[in-house]
């Protein structure tokens, strides 16, 4: 007999029957780690505090900051969002249930290289969707989607068709937060499955409802907050805290140990699907490699799927229309540095601390996003899973709040607005776009319900998203960014590029592994092929059609988009100047190509060389892994409240200053407005007369510095 158990640390996970050593068969083994009144708490109890305090955080901005509730505020925020909050919102709506778990699981299966091409593959989407978002104020300044933009430039036909992709989008967002969400609340709470489903989307509807977009990135930000709290926490336990583990060289000796070749993996010391001895397809079968084929070929559909969720989900269009011109490329990419942080350490700590431990996780498990909670719970007991708990909460509500507002905006603009009544009032579109949010937050529910119910895995829609929607990325991006490109090669590419995506992916399915099932088309072999034939197809019908008759168009007519309700913008004119954003636009070009140049060819490049990681070499990756989730948290954290400083003492203000007086001064500053509305003439006398007395205390200050002192 082995010896029993293989390793000390471990040893709670084996026992001795007769003559054989027996490892336990599953970490979680279908019992729930907390009582279900733990999570009926969370999902119930945060849902509703996030109801209740976002609500009462817009309410306070509109009674003392004097935002008005119109349409346009609710769809766009007031375009008027400044570089840390749409930082904050992007890292926010992009940290999905997948970031927190599927990245510890591809960390679980191939080691240190699972976690970086998770981060970089999906990291690079956000830097270079920085170019759109500028593109968007040059071109499309008062847009409100990206399907207003297709119609503005392309017609009708070409409208409806990414309409479709959109949502698709969108729908598989959706059933990815609800997936992952509803199987770790369900594994660690015992909570019904079903039921969790439906009650995760709840508060998020009810501060959607109240306060729009502006709601989102509020509740989005201090979501944020929690979530890289959480973060730090557990990145310091794996590495520096913790009593299993605690530093970086003891992480790195277990790692060598746990994949050993001498390791026996025979039943039933190691059950199938369980992780013993060396990695498959790894440098040596280590976990300390980044020479991973398993590894490189996630990283490739990782690119892949994630150009599609970006480029194509409505929710990052959104987030641009409402950023600030001199916030939009910042915001892009401070927000996708800081994500970055978000799975590459989250998961180079929970993941591998997995490993590290050789906790008895099985692959069904890990496929349905349970790694990040089995590590939780090892190194803190209850507690792990009350704080994963919570950091999943935050994620799957940030992101989710977010595809409300997409699916919202693109009802409400892009079918009610153009197809059911044009003359819309401010008044209808709001109504319309509550009651989208409301609707659409159901479908959810029944959505995660039918997935479920179906056997369909988080990791199994990860790596197949790519395939559906890769297709109409090069489009999309072609719209903003290439005169030539026509609508009919648009409309081509994007349908004959998904249809051959689709047929490629079960075509590997059924001759590699002889049937087309739920377990061989996730493999990796079809959902490669998948994902390059549908995003390269797409992109080069496209092209091919666009160089035969190029469309050579000017962008008057996506210029030409109107705002439903016009109101007095707080964004000063000259952000709008072209020269200052060309130069932004060369800005978030230089930046962005070089960080993804670093991230995704020449980081990856030097760790070639090193084949398996010495000790200092892990030590050195570790301390990266530790420092950017740290500066990347404290600054995601304190921007945002930096740049509103002034907003936040208006409202401290007003909160203590008495109400009658502050309803006179409201009665008087609307009567102000309607007066400037009404006489543009007096606005310029006004500014001139504030421009003068400026010069004057300028001139008089000067006059007493230089005047002699008695």
């Amino acid at each position: 007999m082995a010896s029993c158990p293989p390793f000390q640390f471990s040893s709670k996970y084996y026992s001795v029957s007769g003559n054989d050593c027996v490892r336990q068969s599953s970490f979680f083994g279908g019992k729930p780690v907390l009582n279900q009144g733990v999570g009926y708490s969370v999902i119930l109890g945060f849902g509703a505090f996030f109801a209740i305090f976002t609500s009462f955080l817009v309410w306070l901005e509109k009674r003392y900051v004097g935002s008005r509730h119109t349409s346009e505020w609710f769809n766009t925020a007031g375009r008027n969002v400044k570089t840390g909050l749409i930082a904050s919102v992007i890292v926010s709506q992009w940290t999905w249930a997948a970031t927190i778990l599927q990245s510890s699981n591809v960390a679980w299966e191939y080691g240190i290289s699972g976690p970086f091409w998770y981060a970089s593959g999906a990291t690079i989407q956000v830097l270079l969707f920085g170019v759109i978002a500028i593109e968007i104020k040059r071109k499309a300044p008062y847009a409100h989607t990206v399907c207003e933009i297709v119609k503005a430039r392309w017609g009708t036909a070409a409208h409806l068709v990414f309409l479709g992709f959109c949502f698709l989008t969108n729908i598989i967002v959706t059933a990815m937060l609800l997936l992952g969400g509803s199987a770790v609340v369900n594994a660690l709470t015992g909570v019904n499955i079903y039921a969790a489903s439906f009650l995760i989307p709840l508060g998020v509807v009810v501060y959607t409802l109240a306060g729009g977009l502006k709601a989102t990135f509020l509740a989005s930000y201090i979501h944020s907050v929690i979530v890289h709290v959480v973060l730090v926490i557990f990145v310091y336990l794996v590495y520096a805290a913790s009593s299993e583990l605690g530093s970086p060289n003891i992480v790195y000796r277990r790692l060598l140990e746990v994949a050993s070749k001498s390791r026996s993996c025979q039943e039933p010391i190691s059950h199938v699907g369980q992780s013993c001895g060396p990695a498959t397809g790894n440098f040596k079968g280590s976990y300390v490699t980044m020479l991973s084929s398993g590894g490189l070929v996630f990283g490739i559909i990782n690119i892949v799927g994630n150009f599609g969720t970006v480029f194509v989900d409505n929710g990052y269009w959104v987030s641009a229309i409402a950023a600030r011109p001199s916030s939009t490329h910042k915001g892009y990419l401070l927000g996708g540095l800081v994500w970055f942080a978000v799975r590459f350490s989250l998961a180079t700590s929970l993941g591998l601390g997995a490993l590290a431990l050789d906790l008895p996780i099985t692959a069904s498990e890990a496929s349905h996003g349970l790694v990040p909670p089995a590590t939780a719970i090892a190194l803190m007991g209850k507690a792990g899973s009350v704080l994963l708990l919570t950091m999943l909460f935050m994620a799957v509500t940030s992101a989710g709040s977010s595809e409300l507002i997409a699916v919202s905006s693109l009802c409400t603009y892009d079918i009610y607005r153009t197809y059911i009544n044009p003359e819309a009032s401010g008044k209808q579109i709001l109504k319309v776009s509550r009651g989208v949010v409301l609707g659409f937050g159901c479908f959810m529910g029944i959505l995660a319900v039918i997935l479920n119910k179906a056997g369909v895995s988080l990791g199994w829609m990860y790596l197949a998203m790519g395939v559906f929607i890769g297709s109409a990325v090069l489009p999309i991006a072609f719209m903003l960014l290439w005169r030539k490109a026509n609508s009919f090669g648009a409309i081509l590419g994007t349908v004959i590029g998904c249809l051959l995506g689709i047929i490629t992916w079960l075509s590997v399915t059924k001759i590699e592994y002889g049937r087309i099932d739920l377990d061989t088309t996730g493999r990796n072999a079809p959902m490669l092929a998948g994902n390059l034939v549908s995003i390269l197809t797409g992109g080069a019908i496209h092209a091919v059609c666009s160089f035969l008759r190029p469309q050579n168009y000017d962008w008057e007519t996506t210029k030409q988009i109107t705002v439903v309700e016009k109101e007095k913008s707080e964004v000063p004119p000259e952000e709008f100047r072209e020269e200052k954003l060309n130069s932004a636009k060369a800005w978030i070009i230089k930046w962005g190509i070089g960080f993804t140049f670093v991230i995704v060819i020449l980081w990856p490049i030097l760790t070639l060389p090193v084949g398996q990681f010495s000790k200092g070499y892990f030590t050195f990756w570790a301390i990266i892994s530790i420092i950017w989730g740290t500066v990347g948290s404290a600054v995601i954290i304190a921007l945002p409240l930096m740049e509103s400083w002034r907003t936040i003492q208006s409202v401290l203000n007003g909160m203590f200053t008495n109400d009658r007086v502050m309803a006179k001064l409201e009665d008087l500053n609307s009567k102000l407005n309607a007066f400037i509305v009404a006489m543009p003439e007096v606005e310029r006398v006004y500014l001139l007369e504030k421009e003068r007395s400026k010069k004057k205390e300028v001139a008089e200050s000067d006059q007493i510095v230089a005047s002699p002192s008695h």
